[in-house]
C-alpha cells in the first residue's frame, strides 16, 4: 500500500454477517459481479477467478482494472488466476469447490458443460454446493445460444417501449436495469438456497436471466397487460394513471410533483392558492384528473414557472404534497439526506489514493455491509488461496510457469 493510502483513517472493519461463506466468482461485466458484490460487502470470502493474461479473448470487456466500474463492482474480493481450459487448472478449481458454498457464473449456458463445471460436475465434488447461473435468456429454450446484453434485454423485456416521450420511439434506460436486477435476483436465489440447505443438507442450481429479470422489473406494467390486456404505451414523465404526477418546469429548473390521491390534490390547490380547483368537476377525483390530464398540466405549468424550484419544494413540503428535486449525479451526492445515509464509501487504493465507491443500500443494525478493500491486482491473492487447499510454494511456482495460473 502506498504512503498516501497509509495516511488515511483506520480502515473500516469487514462485515461479519456472511463471514462463514465462501463464494467462487467466475463472473464478469455486470450482472454476475453485482450478485457477488453483495456477498463480498457482507463479509463472505469471495474469490474472483480470472483467466491468466492472454487466455480470454474478451478479457478487456469489463474495462480497465483501475477504472471506476471494475473498482465499484469487484471490491472486497480476493483474486486468483486459473486457466480452466487446462486439466491442472480445472482440477484446482474443483478442489476449491470442495471448500466453497457457492459458485456464481454468467457464461453462455453451454460453456459450463464444455469446461466441465456444470452443476452435476460440481455436485459430484461437493453435494452442498450451490451453483448460480445468470444468462441472457435462460439455461435452455429456443434462445439458449444467443449472446445477451443489458440493452437487448431492455428491448425484449418491454422496458424500452415504456420509456421515453409519447411517439419518440424506443428509449433505453440510463442504467443497466436488466443486468443489475438479474444480479439482485441471483443473490436472492442464492440466499434462499442457502437457507433451504440448512434443512436438506443439499445444494441446488439457482438460475436467472437478464430477460426474466427485466420482465419482472416491469412489474405492474407487465401485470397490466397480463390481467387487463392493456398494452402500456410511452408516457414520458407522466405516471401511467395518477395525475398530476410527473416533471414540472419551474423558474430555474425542474422538479418532480407527485399527487397520488384526492387529499393531496386538495393540498396542492392550497399550495398554489387555487381553491377554485378543489371541487372542480373535471379535477376533484383521480379518474377525472386522468381523463383531463392535458388540462391539468396546462393549468399548472404557468403557475410553477412563476417561482423557483427551492421555493416550490418548500411550499409543497409545508402542505404535505410529495415533491422532489431532479438532480444531476454531482448534486445527488451533495444532498444532505444522501450524505446522512452514507451510501458513498471511501477506501484506500495503492495506486489511485483514496477512492469513493457506491455502498450497499441495505442497513443492518449489528452486521452492516462494509467496503474494506479495492479490487486486488489480478492474481494477487493466488498464493494464499492455493496454500489454503494444500499447495506449497514450489508447486504454485511450477503451475505459474506452466501457464495454469
Amino acid at each position: 500500500m502506498s504512503a498516501t493510502a497509509t495516511a488515511f483513517a483506520a480502515p473500516v472493519p469487514p462485515s461479519t454477517a456472511l463471514s462463514k461463506l465462501r463464494i467462487l466468482d467466475l463472473t464478469r461485466v455486470r450482472a454476475g459481479p453485482t450478485c457477488c458484490r453483495i456477498f463480498a460487502d457482507f463479509g463472505a470470502d469471495v474469490i474472483k477467478i480470472e483467466a491468466p493474461d492472454g487466455v480470454d479473448p474478451n478479457e478487456t470487456m469489463s474495462g480497465a482494472r483501475d477504472g471506476y466500474d471494475m473498482l465499484n463492482l469487484h471490491r472486497n474480493k480476493r483474486s486468483l488466476t486459473l486457466n480452466l481450459k487446462r486439466k491442472e487448472g480445472l482440477e484446482l478449481f474443483l478442489k476449491l469447490v470442495e471448500t466453497a458454498d457457492v459458485v456464481v457464473e454468467n457464461y453462455r449456458p453451454d460453456v459450463k458443460s464444455r469446461l466441465g463445471i456444470d452443476y452435476e460436475a460440481l455436485k459430484a465434488r461437493n453435494p452442498r454446493i450451490i451453483l448460480a447461473s445468470i444468462s441472457g435468456f435462460g439455461q435452455d429454450g429456443p434462445y439458449v445460444g444467443r449472446a445477451g446484453f443489458d440493452q437487448i434485454a431492455q428491448g425484449m423485456g418491454g422496458l424500452m417501449w415504456l420509456t421515453g416521450l409519447p411517439g419518440q420511439g424506443p428509449v433505453r434506460a440510463g442504467v443497466a436495469t436488466a443486468d443489475s436486477t438479474a444480479g439482485l435476483y441471483a443473490a436472492t436465489g442464492i440466499l434462499v438456497a442457502l437457507r433451504e440447505r440448512d434443512t436438506s443438507g443439499e445444494g441446488q442450481w439457482v438460475q436467472t436471466s437478464l430477460l426474466q429479470a427485466q420482465i419482472a422489473l416491469c412489474d405492474f406494467q407487465a401485470a397490466r397487460y397480463l390481467v387487463d390486456g392493456v398494452v402500456p404505451e410511452q408516457a414520458g414523465n407522466d405516471h401511467p394513471y395518477s395525475t398530476p404526477m410527473g416533471v414540472v418546469e419551474t423558474a430555474d429548473g425542474f422538479i418532480n410533483l407527485a399527487v397520488g390521491g384526492d387529499g393531496q390534490w386538495r393540498d396542492l390547490c392550497r399550495a398554489i392558492q387555487r381553491s377554485d380547483l378543489v371541487d372542480h368537476p373535471d379535477y376533484a377525483t383521480q379518474p377525472e384528473r386522468l381523463a383531463h390530464r392535458a388540462e391539468v398540466w396546462a393549468l399548472l405549468t404557468p403557475i410553477f414557472a412563476s417561482d423557483t424550484s427551492a421555493n416550490w419544494l418548500q411550499r409543497l413540503e409545508e402542505v404535505g404534497v410529495p415533491a422532489g428535486p431532479i438532480y444531476r449525479m454531482d448534486e445527488v451526492f451533495e444532498d444532505e439526506q444522501v450524505r446522512h445515509l452514507g451510501i458513498a464509501r471511501t477506501v484506500p487504493h495503492p495506486r489511485l489514493g483514496e477512492v469513493t465507491l457506491v455502498g450497499q443500500p441495505i442497513g443492518l443494525s449489528r452486521t452492516p455491509a462494509a467496503v474494506v478493500s479495492p479490487l486486488s491486482d489480478k492474481g494477487a491473492d493466488g498464493a494464499d488461496i492455493l496454500a489454503e487447499i494444500g499447495l506449497d510454494a514450489a508447486r504454485i511456482a511450477d503451475l505459474k510457469a506452466g501457464g495454469v495460473l
